[in-house]
């Protein structure tokens, strides 16, 4: 991961001040952020048994971001609108997401009744797919530990529509080039830039969504398929090689409870010994009271024809000091079959344990919004 500095986000805050000061009735600019620092500690560590204790600068219970969101009316119910997202390690405060500037979003376009169209980097539909049903998201002990694509669910130099028509939601995604970052190896960059004269299908990303929600539950299905091309990293090394996941998710509300639970199969040429695989999760939230929540879940990785498996508990208490700060504690548990040798933390890169090992977790910490 590159390690630039966060200068450049204080210049555009302070530019941004200006902006915001004399935007007009029709239009406005709003800075947002999260700051979420913890301090985690991890069993059998190494392929030799060690422990490690660290301040991961990935994710704690949600990832660090600096953001910029602008809309402007055009009238006759058009709107102009963009948004700049970076995200950062509290920890060191250097880029996360291969160290873009906005690698979190970076986009720009139209909306109205129709729905939005926008252009630059953005989630693919599989985030958007698995917002509501993973409960424990993006956090430290959770999907992102089975699946690294998850929390990175994002492509550039992408074409998206999303609209919402009385619950039903619609979206897509293409991407002409999804990933132009070596970062790598890593999640985060993989080298795919795509946008080639010469091979045309190389590094292309799609993904489509279906979607239907009520007040008290709903439910998804999405596809995301991502292209490979030369030089990028995971084993997609040309445009003949594809990356495909297709989900279903649903989540349901009673009360002080949310359950949530979803299937994402996956289709990987990279991989032909285990190319397919399937990742199943459960999970529920309960507000004890106002100001705590205790959520978990359980995930299941299964790979097929294949002693390749992973099982990964994850549990967690958030309390609420105020709106915008909570502080937390999680603790999480997996137990690897096979050749695997997942973590059961994603929140920084290193400190799995050796092949078919298991490892436990525990982190504490803290978030603040604004």
């Amino acid at each position: 991961m590159k390690t630039h500095s966060l200068f450049t986000l204080g210049l555009l805050a302070a530019a941004c001040g200006a902006a915001c000061a004399q935007s007009g009735t029709g239009s406005s600019v709003t800075i947002y952020g999260l700051l979420d620092a913890s301090v985690e500690h991890l069993s059998n560590a190494s392929a030799n048994g060690g422990s490690l204790t660290r301040m991961p600068g990935l994710t704690g219970s949600a990832p660090s971001r600096l953001g910029f969101r602008g809309v402007e009316d055009l009238g006759g119910g058009l709107k102009a609108g963009f948004t700049l997202e970076s995200g950062f390690g509290v920890d060191s405060g250097t880029y996360n997401q291969g160290g873009r500037a906005f690698g979190r979003q970076a986009f720009v376009g139209l909306s109205g009744d129709w729905g939005s169209l926008n252009l630059g980097r953005q989630y693919s539909m599989l985030f958007w797919s698995q917002l509501d049903a993973d409960i424990l998201g993006p956090s430290a002990f959770g999907s992102g530990s089975l699946d690294s694509y998850l929390p990175n669910a994002r492509v550039d130099n992408a074409i998206a529509y999303r609209g919402t028509f009385s619950g039903f939601t619609a979206g897509a995604t293409y991407s002409l080039g999804r990933d132009a970052v070596n970062a790598g190896p890593s999640p985060s960059g993989t080298n795919c830039a795509g946008e080639s004269a010469t091979d045309k299908s190389a590094c292309r990303q799609w993904s489509l969504l279906a979607k239907y929600d009520t007040a008290a539950w709903g439910v998804a299905l999405a596809v995301d398929e991502i292209r490979g091309g030369a030089g990028a990293f995971a084993g997609l090394t040309s445009s003949t090689l594809k990356d495909r996941r297709s989900t279903v998710a649903g989540w349901a509300k009673f009360d002080a409870l949310k359950l949530g639970a979803g299937l994402i199969a996956r289709d990987n040429d990279a991989a032909p010994a285990t190319r397919r695989s399937n990742l199943w999760y459960l999970g529920a939230a309960y507000s004890a009271t106002p100001v705590l929540v205790l959520d978990g879940q359980v995930f299941k990785l299964d790979y097929k024809n294949s002693a390749n498996q992973a099982t990964l508990l994850a549990l967690r208490a958030t309390y609420h000091l105020s709106k915008r700060t909570a502080v937390y504690a999680t603790a999480g548990h997996i137990a690897n079959d096979g050749a695997l040798a997942i973590s059961v933390s994603n929140a920084a890169a290193g400190g799995a344990p050796a092949a078919g090992g298991s490892q436990s977790g525990v982190a504490v910490g803290v978030r603040h919004a604004f």
